[in-house]
C-alpha cells in the first residue's frame, strides 16, 4: 500500500475507533467516580467503643486562612450579640481576618444559649451582621449567673446528634430543635447513669454537654482518638460511624481549617456516641471502608439546590430520602467550597 493510502487508512481507523473509546470511558467499568470525591482517600478505621472514625485525605483546595468562631471569641476578636430574637443573633468581626462560623456551633450566654443554623463567613472589620440561629435552651430568657445577657462569651461545643443537626439544617424547625435537645439529654442521662440536666438551666444542651459525667465519659473517646491526625499532613476531613452504622462526614477546603476544628468535632462525635451507647453490642460489625465510600458518592447524586446566605456565602444542598449534603461556597473564592457536611438520614 502506498504511503498516501496508509495515511488515509490510519485516519479512517482513528475516526472509527474514537467514538468507541469515548463511550467506553463514559460507561465502562474504568469510568471515573463522581469528580467531587475523586481526590478523596480514606484511612482507618480508628475505633473506641462504639465510635469509628475514618480520616479523609486530599489536596487543599485553597490557601485561604480563617479564624474559627471558637478562636475568635477566645481571643476577643469577634462579638456575638443577643438580639432578643430567638432565631437571629448579630455578629461583628473586630479583626483583620476572615472568621468561619460553622452550622451547629453553640454560643453560650445571652438570654438563652443558641446554635448557629448555617455556615457563615464574617469578613474583616465587618460591622454588625445578622446571623441565623436556633435556641438550644428553651426554659431561660434572662441573664444566667455571671454571664453577660447582651453578648455570648464562648463557643466550645457544637450540636452533637445528627437529629439535632437535621432539625436545624434540613427541617429548619425550632420546635424540632427543642425536641431533639430533650431527647439527647434523656439518652445521655440514661447512659452516664445520672441526670445531665443542670440546675442552672434544666433545658440547656450546652450545660448538659459540660456535665461532669458526660465529660468524664467522653474523655475516654477523645484520649483514644485525638492523636490520629499526628504525622498526617493531608487530612482534610473525617467520616464517623456509631454502632457500626455510618453517621456523618465533614470535609474542608484545607488541612489547616480541619485541624483547628478537629477537637470540637471529635468532642461532638464522642457525645453522640455516648447518647447511643445503649444500642451498642460487642458483636457489632465495624463499618467497611466501601460502605463509607458509597455513602460519600451517593450523597452527591441528588440535584443541587442553591441558597444565597450572604453576598459572599452560598449554600448548595443535595438531598434525597437517605442522605443530605450541605456544601458551603465562598463567592470571593470563585465559588470554591469551604465545607462539605454529609449526613446519613437513614
Amino acid at each position: 500500500m502506498k504511503p498516501k493510502h496508509l495515511i488515509i487508512f490510519a485516519v479512517f481507523c482513528l475516526l472509527i475507533a474514537l467514538p468507541f473509546g469515548l463511550f467506553s470511558n463514559a460507561h465502562g467499568q474504568d469510568s471515573p467516580r463522581n469528580p467531587q470525591t475523586s481526590n478523596y482517600r480514606l484511612s482507618g478505621p480508628y475505633t473506641h467503643k462504639n465510635l469509628t472514625v475514618f480520616l479523609i485525605h486530599g489536596k487543599d483546595q485553597t490557601s485561604k486562612t480563617f479564624l474559627t468562631l471558637q478562636e475568635a471569641l477566645a481571643q476577643k476578636k469577634v462579638k456575638v450579640y443577643e438580639t432578643k430574637d430567638v432565631n437571629e443573633l448579630a455578629i461583628r468581626n473586630l479583626s483583620n481576618q476572615d472568621i468561619y462560623v460553622q452550622s451547629g456551633d453553640i454560643v453560650r450566654g445571652g438570654e438563652q444559649d443558641r446554635m448557629i443554623s448555617t455556615d457563615f463567613i464574617v469578613p474583616p472589620k465587618s460591622g454588625r451582621m445578622p446571623i441565623a440561629a436556633f435556641c438550644v435552651e428553651s426554659g431561660r430568657w434572662s441573664k444566667r449567673g455571671n454571664e453577660l445577657a447582651a453578648e455570648f462569651s464562648s463557643s466550645d461545643n457544637s450540636a452533637a446528634t445528627k437529629e439535632l443537626k437535621l432539625a436545624a439544617k434540613s427541617a429548619n424547625s425550632q420546635q424540632a430543635v427543642w425536641q431533639n435537645v430533650s431527647v439527647a439529654q434523656e439518652k445521655l442521662s440514661r447512659n452516664v447513669g445520672a441526670s445531665v440536666n443542670a440546675r442552672a438551666s434544666q433545658t440547656s444542651f450546652e450545660l448538659s454537654v459540660e456535665n461532669s459525667k458526660v465529660k468524664e465519659t467522653s474523655a475516654a473517646y477523645i484520649n483514644s482518638l485525638a492523636s490520629i491526625l499526628k504525622h498526617k499532613s493531608d487530612v482534610i476531613g473525617y467520616v464517623f460511624a456509631i454502632n457500626g452504622k455510618v453517621n456523618s462526614a465533614d470535609v474542608y477546603a484545607s488541612q489547616a481549617l480541619f485541624a483547628k476544628l478537629w477537637p470540637k468535632l471529635l468532642k461532638a462525635s464522642a457525645v453522640e456516641a455516648i447518647a447511643e451507647l445503649n444500642k451498642h453490642t460487642d458483636d457489632t460489625q465495624p463499618v467497611a471502608s466501601e460502605v463509607v465510600e458509597s455513602f460519600l458518592v451517593e450523597s452527591e447524586k441528588p440535584a443541587a439546590a442553591a441558597k444565597e446566605v450572604t453576598q459572599r456565602v452560598r449554600m448548595v444542598t443535595r438531598e434525597d430520602d437517605k442522605n443530605v449534603l450541605f456544601e458551603t461556597q465562598d463567592r470571593q473564592q470563585k465559588d470554591g467550597w469551604v465545607h462539605r457536611n454529609y449526613i446519613k438520614k437513614q
